[in-house]
This record gives structure tokens, C-alpha cells and sequence, in this order.
């Protein structure tokens, strides 16, 4: 990992024992970490948590919108209580998340903000209709949050990963034989590595790519070219 001196950065989510984990990783590469606890599914609560989370450092110009639910359920036992649980914490919460951070980037004229995809974006998988559905609606909502505030110089991408090893994904990774099948579906022939985010993540949240807006990148080792 590279040197993350001078990098800030506001820590969100409902864990407070993983957001402490990743805390101390950062501040190991120099970097300074914050801790916000929230439930994101309370959306009516997110411009008052973006608020409190700006007393760190300053209004966000950079947003990683990286919480999301998979549920895996067959298509029968799918409930509207699962339906919305999915759609609003995968779909909803990005772009309601993103407005709340506008006033604060639109105040010093730039801002990134950087969706998550799937490759459920592109295709399906099994027992994801869910998922699918709001990942599919990732790739839409980004095109439409560009085009919406590209010109006030606040650009917005997504990165749609494979198969890496998460909490999401964890059953997968239990079956050997499933996680080497889906290692076999890549054009590089492994699954992939969480250090595998850091190039292209640096890259959508740096000035390097200021004309780049409204794209979704696989970071998927070749699974979708084949």
C-alpha cells in the first residue's frame, strides 16, 4: 500500500468494531481516519450525518458509496420487507448519500463520487434478483448523477468488481469448487485480491481523472470479456 499521508477520511457504516479496524490501518500509513456510526437505511437522517461527519475535516469532496446487502434468496421467498432492504441500501442510499455532500462540493466548485457495481450490473446470477435489480440500477443511477452535476465539476463513476472475498460474498468462497469456477471465468485466472481496488480507486478519486464522469468500470480480471 502507498504512503496515505495527508489523506483524511470519514469512516461510515453500522460496525463500529470493523470501522476501528480499518482506523488503525489507515493511520499506519499516515493517513488520518474518522469514525461515524450510522444506520444508512434512515435516510431521512443522512443530511444531519453529513453534517456531523464534515465537523472532522471539513464537507466530503470525495464519497465512496460502498455499503450494500446481498441476500441470496430464491425468488419465491423473496418479501417486500427484503425487496426494499436491497433497493434502498443499494440503490437508494447512493444517490440520497451523494445529494446530502452536494451543498459541500458545489461550495469549492469539484467533487467525486464513486459507486459500487457488480457484475450483476452486466448479467445474472443465481438467487439475486434483488441484488441484481438495484446493481443493474447502479450503472443507470450513475449515468444519471453525471449528467446531472458533471458540469458543476463533480463527476460520478462506478466501479463494478468480481468476485473478491467480503462478508457478501463469504458463502461463495466457503465452496472451493464454486470460488475456483468463478477464478476459471476471468481472463487473469484468479479471483480477485482487495488490494486489486486501490489503483483504480485512487484513480476515480484523484484529479487525474476529471474528464471521466458517468463510467462504469469492471474490476473484474477479465470475467466480463470472456
Amino acid at each position: 500500500m502507498h504512503s496515505l499521508k495527508r489523506v483524511q477520511v470519514v469512516l461510515a457504516g453500522r460496525h463500529a468494531e470493523t470501522l476501528a479496524k480499518t482506523a488503525v490501518a489507515i493511520a499506519s500509513e499516515g493517513g488520518d481516519a474518522a469514525i461515524e456510526t450510522v444506520d444508512l437505511l434512515k435516510r431521512e437522517t443522512l443530511p444531519a450525518f453529513v453534517e456531523k461527519a464534515s465537523t472532522h475535516f471539513g464537507a466530503p469532496n470525495i464519497l465512496v458509496n460502498a455499503a450494500g446487502v446481498n441476500l441470496r434468496q430464491p425468488a419465491d421467498e423473496i418479501t417486500l420487507e427484503t425487496w426494499d432492504t436491497t433497493l434502498n441500501l443499494n440503490l437508494s442510499v447512493p444517490f440520497f448519500l451523494a445529494k446530502a455532500c452536494l451543498p459541500g462540493m458545489r461550495e469549492i466548485g469539484r467533487g467525486k463520487i464513486i459507486n459500487i457495481g457488480s457484475l450483476q450490473s452486466y448479467r445474472a446470477f443465481a438467487n439475486s434478483i434483488p441484488y441484481g435489480a438495484s446493481k443493474g440500477g447502479v450503472a443507470q443511477l450513475t449515468r444519471a448523477m453525471a449528467e446531472a452535476w458533471s458540469k458543476e465539476g463533480i463527476t460520478t463513476n462506478a466501479i463494478a468488481p468480481g468476485f473478491f472475498q467480503t462478508p457478501l460474498t463469504e458463502k461463495v468462497f466457503r465452496d472451493e469448487e464454486l470460488s475456483q469456477h468463478h477464478a476459471s471465468m476471468t481472463a487473469i485466472g484468479r479471483n480477485g485480491e482487495l488490494s486489486d481496488f486501490d489503483g483504480l480507486t485512487v484513480f476515480l478519486a484523484s484529479r487525474a481523472s476529471d474528464y471521466i464522469s458517468g463510467q462504469m468500470i469492471s474490476l473484474d480480471g477479465g470475467y466480463t470479456a470472456k
